[in-house]
């Protein structure tokens, strides 16, 4: 069984994959929990353990900590949010901020 790098238990992916994990029966070797994301993706470089990504940002990820992806788990998905006193958006910043947030992440 490989090691996994996995985020800490308080968070919503860490439950989805431990979900999953269940589901499948798989019993991961966890070697380390991370409150950061960018420390768990840290520790994956070297290759301390297999760690989860989002799909949105795999391209990014794969190029700056030179690893690679092993698998995909379709059934998990990660929420994005994004919070704002008016009901309709209006103002150009927010717009744009918006419109690239879901090209970037979506598109």
């Amino acid at each position: 069984m490989s090691p996994w790098l996995l985020p800490t238990d308080n968070t919503a992916l860490r439950r989805a994959l431990d979900q999953w994990f269940q589901a499948q029966q798989i019993r991961p070797q966890v070697v380390g929990e991370f409150e950061d994301s960018a420390l768990l993706k840290a520790f994956g470089e070297p290759g301390a353990g297999l760690f989860p990504i989002p799909s949105a940002i795999e391209n990014e990820v794969r190029r700056q900590y030179h690893v690679a992806i092993v698998g995909r788990v379709p059934q998990i998905t990660e929420r994005f949010f994004a919070i704002s006193a008016e009901r309709r958006l209006t103002h150009p910043a927010v717009l744009a901020i918006s419109n690239t947030a879901r090209q970037k992440l979506f598109g």
